[in-house]
């Protein structure tokens, strides 16, 4: 039986889940509607929860005109999806042509099915939300991404955004996931997921007091002093509003205890630094760590499809197949070091750090110049929020600084970084599969899946050189060469170090790494949460309780 099977088995509550990313979204061709699955590892990891229970629904955001529509047809209320084989809404045929009325009636669902409502925001309103609250400002705090001496410049623009788009935009949501507990009696698990929501624990407990409420957040939590960058009523109100939760969670404990410390300094609220509990309104809410993993069956059956076998085979010949004899020094290729792979796979995203990277590639080249022509380095990065100034300027610095490193180590017409500005998971998984380097030097991260994707489906003793300021770097340290992400020279130390390691010792490592990722599994990840929650409720069953995990 699937984990997240088993898990699902094991709720006797009804499930509300809220994420700004939902599980589908829709789009259209022609006069065709088209549906997509939402990508990422949290969307796959509550769409196999979710799958596998009979009363859940999952509330999100209208991410598209067609998910409007959609919303709008069903008078904004909940629409059933199926999952697979090919996603599609219910009541339509698998290529988004509707069904007849007698079709429907007579045709049961071919694949699994989940209840899906999608919220339509103002458009005013969710820009406040999402483009100046969310991201940039609680993303850079939470990041540790400002440099203070001249930003954040908060205004009355930025009190207004997140009175009239941060707060009202929350209350809409929690309206709604208040809205669907209601209608399930009052009494639901509540997983709300992530920084777009803080707000949202404390509306659904005072509309409903019954409910189980868990908070999952997926970045970084760091200490008071970072988010006394905040007035100390938005600051306040935020914490305020997560500890509307029964659990609020984190990906490290590192992070869970930042955030202890935070309610005690800031709120002056009583805790237990050892339990990681707070004292709030005659509560006791708790403070973890459960970190998200990956489903590795899943990779294992991507990476055999032929899609992505053929990128192995074509990125093989372009990175490591022997160069011809017109480009080398000498016809005899037979004494020429084999050639090597370094490759990074990240959204453009300033805390990734993706420029210091290649500051620490090409000082390694520097410094290593019998490297040059043998040790190439592929960039797949996803332009990443470009609507927000930082990140279209970020984007600008690395085509500035791969142009410059290329510029000075371009060998016998061949460039150092290849920068793909590309989003292709076959790609990704491909070139996962045949590296020697993977390169994550993330400023913050709160976990970093890369890290754990390719672990599972490297082929090639791939060594990991992995940020200490990564989530990933809690379970994985141990398997990878540490990277200090502001240190540009240990950064081309530890790339030539991975670069040289011996084989037997990239395999330990590897091994060791890919062990640790399949024993501990996104099925796992939910297992150790609902464990947890069935502790303090009561009513979910069947899973082990935290002392015997």
């Amino acid at each position: 039986m699937d984990e997240r099977e088993r898990v699902g088995e094991a709720i006797d509550l009804p499930l509300v889940l809220l994420s700004h990313r939902g599980p589908v979204t829709f789009g259209r061709e022609g006069d065709r509607r088209t549906t997509s699955k939402g990508s990422g590892g949290l969307v796959t990891a509550l769409l196999g929860l979710a799958e596998h229970l009979s009363d859940a629904v999952w509330v999100c955001a209208a991410a598209s005109d067609e998910d409007a529509a959609v919303s709008r047809e069903a008078d904004d209320g909940d629409v059933d999806v199926v999952t697979s084989p090919v996603p599609h809404l219910a009541g339509d045929r698998a290529n988004g042509t509707p069904l007849s009325e007698a079709e429907s009636q007579s045709q049961d669902p071919e694949g699994p099915v989940i209840t899906v409502r999608m919220i339509e925001v103002d458009p005013i309103a969710h820009e406040r939300f999402y483009a100046v609250v969310s991201n940039p400002i609680l993303w850079f705090i939470q990041h540790g991404l400002y440099g203070l001496t001249f930003s954040p410049v908060l205004t009355q623009a930025e009190r207004v955004a997140f009175d009239e788009g941060y707060v009202a935009v929350n209350l809409i949501f929690a309206d709604a996931v208040a809205d669907e507990v209601q209608a399930r009696g009052g009494r639901a698990l509540v997983m709300i997921q992530d920084y777009h929501f803080y707000l949202v624990a404390e509306r659904v407990r005072e509309r409903c007091p019954d409910a189980l409420l868990s908070h999952f957040i997926h970045i970084p939590w760091p200490g008071p002093d970072a988010w006394r960058i905040l007035p100390p009523d938005m600051r306040e109100r935020l914490l305020r509003g997560l500890l509307g939760s029964d659990v609020v969670a984190f990906h490290t404990e590192r992070y869970a205890r930042n955030f202890v410390t935070c309610c005690e300094e800031l709120l002056g609220l009583k805790v237990d630094r050892e339990a990681l509990t707070i004292e709030v309104d005659g509560r006791q809410v708790l403070a973890r760590h459960y970190p998200i993993s990956v489903d590795p069956k899943a990779l294992d059956d991507v990476l055999a499809t032929d899609e992505v076998q053929a990128h192995a085979a074509a990125l093989t010949e372009a990175f490591l197949a022997p160069l011809p004899s017109s480009f080398a020094d000498d016809a005899d290729l037979t004494d020429r070091p084999e050639r090597k792979l370094i490759l990074r796979v990240d959204r453009t995203d300033p805390s990734k750090n993706v420029v210091r990277g290649f500051l620490a590639f090409g000082l390694l080249l520097d410094q290593h110049p019998e490297l040059v022509g043998e040790v190439s380095f592929l960039a797949l990065l996803q332009p990443s929020r470009t609507d927000v100034a930082e990140y279209g300027d970020y984007i600008s610095t690395i085509g500035a600084v791969v142009a410059e490193v290329n510029a000075r180590h371009t060998a016998s017409g061949r460039q150092p970084i290849d920068l793909r500005l590309v989003e292709d998971f076959p790609l990704a998984v491909g070139a996962y599969s045949i590296c020697d380097v993977i390169m994550v030097n993330a400023l913050a991260d709160g976990m970093n899946l890369v890290a754990k994707e390719v672990a599972v489906v490297n082929r090639r003793n791939g060594v990991l050189a992995l940020s200490e300021n990564a989530g990933a770097f809690e379970e994985l340290g141990e398997f990878a060469v540490p990277l200090y992400p502001f240190d540009v020279q240990q950064m081309a130390d530890a790339l030539y170090e991975a670069l040289t390691m011996p084989q037997a010792l990239r395999a330990r490592l590897l091994q060791g790494a890919a062990d640790q990722v399949r024993g501990h599994d996104v099925g796992a990840w939910l297992q150790a949460q609902l464990s947890d929650l069935g502790v303090l409720d009561g009513t979910l069953h069947g899973l082990a309780s935290p002392s015997e995990r």
